[in-house]
Order: structure tokens, then sequence, then C-alpha cells
């Protein structure tokens, strides 16, 4: 058997292990076309923070609004409850969970060691196709007044296409799995900010380090490209503390539910 490089032997483990946490809380439960389906647009709700960190969650308003019963409704919600982007409190109400900085700096963990590790094995002369997309791409992030998830979605296609130029595309799907909770820190980063126009640049610099052959020079860059959403998260929490998870936090119920 072929021996995997070091690099190749990080990325095989930390895919190992988040697909296994995601099968347990998925596959293994075959879920039926229907629930899938709404899983993925409740998911999508709270990722793109249409759903926002805090949210009361009702079954029946769920079910009208989608058209569909109450029972794929609840199989969806406890997936999410299982990811952690829902909770439920006894006798107050489901909610979407507050943004915790301890699980966004876990899938930070897991998406730095991936993308950093993959810069190793860009090869000297890497795709040119490839290369012209990324440029493409750097293009489009950097037009004027660009809208937020636009940006967002150039941002994952960017990150992915550098995971390509090592020769790991298919990984993607491991970062995806794991960076559900920092994927939200990351919208609030992107809303809080009045441009992109400084990721769009900094995501400019890491290819060129890339393309320069300079690949310690492409992995500081990348590394700090990464951990710029811890600064993000302390200003938003500053100014919007009812965004975040704070220790033994929960609901209570008034007239309505509401945070204390």
């Amino acid at each position: 058997m072929r021996r995997l490089p070091e690099s190749g032997q990080l990325i095989a483990c930390i895919q190992a292990l988040v697909h296994y946490h995601a099968a347990m809380s998925t596959t293994a439960r075959a879920p039926r076309t229907n629930r899938r389906l709404v899983y993925q647009t409740l998911r999508r709700r709270i990722l793109t923070l249409e759903l926002p960190p805090g949210a009361g969650l009702s079954e029946n308003d769920l079910a009208a609004a989608l058209g569909v019963s109450r029972t794929p409704i609840r199989e969806s919600l406890i997936l999410l409850i299982e990811e952690g982007l829902v909770q439920v409190f006894p006798q107050v109400g489901t909610f979407v969970s507050r943004v915790d900085a301890n699980k966004v700096a876990d899938a930070q963990f897991i998406r730095e060691s991936i993308e950093l590790a993959s810069l190793n094995d860009i090869p000297d002369e890497p795709d040119a196709d490839l290369v012209a997309t990324l440029k493409e791409n750097i293009d489009r992030q950097h037009a004027p007044d660009i809208p937020v998830e636009e940006f967002f979605e150039l941002d994952e296609q960017f990150h992915h296409g550098l995971l390509g130029l090592g020769g790991h595309p298919n990984v993607w799907s491991t970062v995806v799995a794991a960076k559900g909770h920092l994927d939200r820190a990351r919208r609030l980063g992107l809303q809080a900010n009045e441009s992109t126009v400084r990721f769009a640049d900094e995501h400019a610099a890491v290819l060129d380090a890339v393309l320069a052959g300079d690949r310690a020079l492409a992995r500081d860059r990348m590394r700090t490209h990464l951990r710029s959403v811890f600064g993000d998260i302390e200003k938003i929490r500053q100014r919007s503390p009812e965004l975040f998870a704070a220790p033994d936090s929960v609901p209570v119920r008034r007239s309505v539910a509401v945070w204390e």
C-alpha cells in the first residue's frame, strides 16, 4: 500500500473522525428524502442566519411554512440538536442555539489543520486551469458592493479550490461537515464589517504566496486569514451579547420565552 505523505495522513485522520461523528447522527438512520430536504432547509436557514441565534422554533409554524407534517420537522430538529445547532429546554421551548465560541474554536481547529496541511501538497507547477479559476474567483470577490451571501459562496469556492490545488478536493466535504458553528460566526463577521475587500485581499495574498512557491508564507497568511474570525466574534459579542452562549444561560417563559 502506498504510504501517505505526512500531510495526507493528517487530513485522512481528521476526515475519518469527522465523518464518523456525522454518520452517527445522519447516515446511521437512513433518512427519508422528505426529512432530508426539511433538514437541509432548516440547517441552511440557521447557517445563513435567516433563523438567528436564540430564535424560538415551533414545530407547527415550521411545518406550515414548509408545507409538511410535523413528523419530518421533529425528526430534522433531532438531527440539528445532535449537531448542536438547536437546543430544547423542557417546559420552555425549542430554540436555535446561540453561537458557542468553544465550538467555533473546535471547528476552526479542524479547518485550519486540513487547509494548512493541504498547502504543503501543492506541486511546484500547480494546475493551470484551476489557478485561472481561482484568479477569476478573486476578481469576482472584489466586485463593488458584493452581497454578503454571494461573497460567502465565492469564499467557499476559493478555499475548496485551494484544496484542489493540493490534490485534496474531496476533503472539502469534511470541512463543511465540521464547520456549521463556524459558518454562523463567519457570516456575523461579514455582516459586521463595512466591506468584504479585506477578506478578498487576504485570499489574493495567499494565492500569490502559493504561486511564488513560498509555502511557509502561504501557510502564515492562511493561518492569519482563518483566525480573523475570532477578532470578529469579540467585536460582535460586545455589541450583541444576546447572540452568544453564556454559562448556565437558559430562556425563561413569560408571555413569550426570553433569554436571561
